[in-house]
């Protein structure tokens, strides 16, 4: 079970679209957990998502955990497509409760009440090849898998990538 979890092939493209995907949600993590970046830090995200969303605290800090931590991890590759699953489930929850009532656009001019839901079909499906194919080059999980399984299993993980 582990090792198909972490299988994953040396291809670039599954490290470009895990880096990119990484680095955004860290963002919104960063900004969820400590305030960074004009966000709001970990007592009032807690207090919007408790009281306002009406999520219970433990999936409230669960989600910005996932965000945050689980950014981290999908940037340096480990558990790529736990990781990546989670954030799918996590952009599901921010597309019925924030998103889908703003229409699809996203708000770039500031005029709308809220961001529309464009970003997250981008984010579903890069997240979606993630979880599907894996980490990719240069990742924990290809590590991991390479130099705990077999001669066998090393050959198909080892596969080049179609150019």
């Amino acid at each position: 079970m582990q090792q198909r979890l972490l299988a994953t092939t040396n291809n670039y493209n599954w490290l470009i679209l895990r880096v990119s995907l990484g680095v955004v949600m860290l963002g919104h993590g960063l900004q969820k957990a400590f305030g960074w970046f004009g966000g709001y830090g970990w007592n009032n995200t807690m207090g919007y998502f408790t009281g306002t969303v009406g999520l219970p605290a433990w999936l409230s800090a669960l989600v910005i955990l996932i965000e945050s931590l689980g950014a981290l991890l999908l940037l340096i590759g480990f558990a790529g497509r736990i990781n990546a699953a989670l954030m799918a489930i996590v952009m599901a929850g921010a597309f019925f409760v924030d998103h889908l009532p703003n229409g699809f656009f996203m708000n770039w001019f500031g005029s709308n009440k809220g961001e529309g839901y464009e970003f997250d079909i981008l984010f579903w499906a890069i997240a979606i090849v993630i979880t599907i194919n894996g980490s990719g080059k240069f990742s924990v999980d290809r590590w991991l898998t390479t130099r705990t399984g077999t001669a066998t299993q090393r050959k198909t993980i080892n596969r080049p990538a179609v150019q």
